[in-house]
């Protein structure tokens, strides 16, 4: 791709979560070294977007809604945070428009600049779980997106069988975390010796807190109850620090409660083991090394449109980039504390459940790999590849 050498690139970026963010920010980097002269950021993100050069048209929280009741709730602000990206869009149109992550809004910002900038090259950042439910979406993106960048290995063949735009698998970030994920010597010794340090993760949100907590607390009872003992370690954030504390207090193995990037990835190379919301923690749990058993609980009502709507038969993300079941998935009724403590025991143990479910993990490594080059990195040449390639068509 080449640019007027009197002007940077022009990208107007939009994240939408706490993930979105912490991907689009090494992304804007790495376009950033790749572009001789420059690159000029607007758009919505937060802290680590705002580091890479990007000052947000407005706090990007306006865009997190997580379950119905939630989306229902925001809705007129959200309506007038989409009027107002579009405005800002159409009046100083970018070289580029990239969307990560929040793709009911960022979709929609999407068709309606098509509409008016047709030759606007336009990339997403994070292919919409076509996979799982919805796969008419994938066949409604191809007119409005040029391109998907993909975080997960199987994603392409996906998006190209439901008649999705083209899709390229870019690495998954974690694959740059490996090292400060998995255990050195002295981390091998923590999880052969006893106690076993146990890892228990009940989601980043309020909303799962409040209804895994009471249940991961009594699983631990159930534990102690059939004679396993454990250390119990919970990494949180920081916002979630004093709702957790509040959360755990009465739980019978009290948890070390632990706060920070560093002390997260300390617990993840000493664990031998880990209760975990479904979620991306179960594939970073996996390229650890941590045997995990995956649970999740919503309010009944959502359950049962989910039922309905879901086209996978597993919501856990190592499940389905091996294609088999490798981590118990114990979801809404099964999410109890008996059959918790039952499926976590033997992955404590030195034994076939545990050394078979370490087996297929190990598989991970040659099913994700970009033989050597930064998620961040694939992504932004493809980003440049994708502006190449609607120059031309256009």
């Amino acid at each position: 791709m080449s640019l007027p050498a009197t002007r940077p690139l022009r990208v107007f970026i939009l994240a939408g979560e706490e993930s979105g963010d912490a991907l689009a920010g090494p992304l804007m980097g790495a376009l950033a070294e790749r572009v001789p002269g420059g690159v000029m950021f607007r758009g919505v993100g937060g802290s680590r977007m705002a580091a890479a050069g990007l000052h947000s048209l407005f706090p990007m929280d306006d865009l997190t809604a997580i379950g119905i009741g939630e989306v229902v709730g925001k809705l007129p602000r959200l309506i007038g945070r989409l009027r107002g990206t579009v405005a800002a869009i159409l009046a100083d149109p970018p070289d580029v428009l990239l969307l990560v992550d929040a793709p009911d809004f960022t979709h929609r910002v999407a068709a309606r600049v098509r509409r008016r900038l047709p030759f606007l090259p336009i990339v997403k950042y994070v292919a919409p779980t076509v996979w799982a439910w919805r796969p008419g979406r994938a066949r409604a993106m191809r007119g409005v997106i040029d391109h998907v960048l993909a975080l997960f290995p199987f994603e392409p063949a996906v998006m190209a069988r439901l008649g999705g735009p083209p899709t390229t698998y870019v690495g998954h970030p974690l694959l740059g975390e490996l090292a400060r994920l998995r255990p050195g010597p002295d981390d091998e010794l923590r999880r052969a010796s006893e106690p076993p340090l146990l890892l228990v993760l009940p989601g980043s949100r309020k909303r799962e807190v409040a209804a895994l907590a009471p249940i991961f607390g009594e699983t631990l009872g159930r534990l102690r109850s059939l004679g396993q003992r454990a250390e119990v370690v919970l990494p949180t954030l920081p916002r979630l620090e004093a709702t957790l504390r509040a959360a755990t207090a009465a739980w019978p193995i009290p948890p070390d409660i632990v706060v920070g990037e560093a002390a997260r990835q300390a617990a993840f190379r000493a664990a031998r083991g880990a209760l975990a919301a479904s979620g991306t923690v179960t594939l970073e749990l996996a390229l650890a090394g941590v045997p995990t058993v995956g649970a999740y609980r919503v309010p009944a009502w959502e359950a049962f449109i989910a039922r309905r709507v879901l086209t996978t038969p597993t919501v856990i993300l190592p499940n389905i980039i091996l294609g088999e079941v490798a981590v118990p998935e114990l979801l809404q009724e099964d999410c109890a504390p008996g059959p918790l403590a039952d499926a976590l025991l033997p992955l404590l143990a030195d034994g076939p459940a545990r050394a078979d479910q370490l087996a297929r993990f190990a598989r991970l490594d040659a099913l994700m790999s970009t033989h050597g080059v930064p998620a961040e990195g694939v992504a932004a040449e493809t980003v440049l590849s994708a502006i190449a390639e609607k120059a031309r068509s256009g």
